[in-house]
């Protein structure tokens, strides 16, 4: 599956998550649902990925932690915050350059409705969904 797909399952189940479950939850529970109802698709799913980076010639072990990595090729972050900030973007295109991936997915679940709360990160652009 391309990047593009996979970020459209994830979608899908996160919105049907929210819907069930409403925005009054931790991280934490989001993430194991969200995790849990992509394994379920058949999706190969790491929660709380250590990540090194190099730093002239020095490897640095654990130097970040994405959320959810999706068949090694989505970075997932979630949030439970009011508003998403600039350093959120920040954090997800540090993440996307260490890790050389294209594509990355913001949700704060913390929003009436979840598309309010939906950003892609493609190649240092975020790119947020249509209202």
């Amino acid at each position: 599956m391309t990047e593009n797909q996979i970020s459209r399952v994830v979608i899908g189940k996160a919105i049907f998550i929210h819907r069930k479950l409403g925005p009054g939850l931790l991280e934490s529970a989001y993430e194991k649902i969200l995790a849990y109802e992509l394994q379920k698709e058949g999706f190969d799913v790491k929660c709380q990925v250590l990540l090194p980076i190099e730093w002239e010639g020095m490897p640095i072990e654990k130097a970040y932690r994405v959320d959810i990595l999706v068949e090694n090729k989505v970075i997932v972050e979630l949030k439970c915050v009011e508003e998403v900030s600039n350093v959120h973007f920040s954090q997800l295109l540090t993440y996307l350059k260490f890790s050389e991936l294209k594509l990355g997915l913001i949700i704060n679940f913390k929003t009436v409705l979840l598309k309010n709360g939906l950003h892609r990160v493609v190649n240092g652009l975020k790119d947020d969904f249509e209202r």
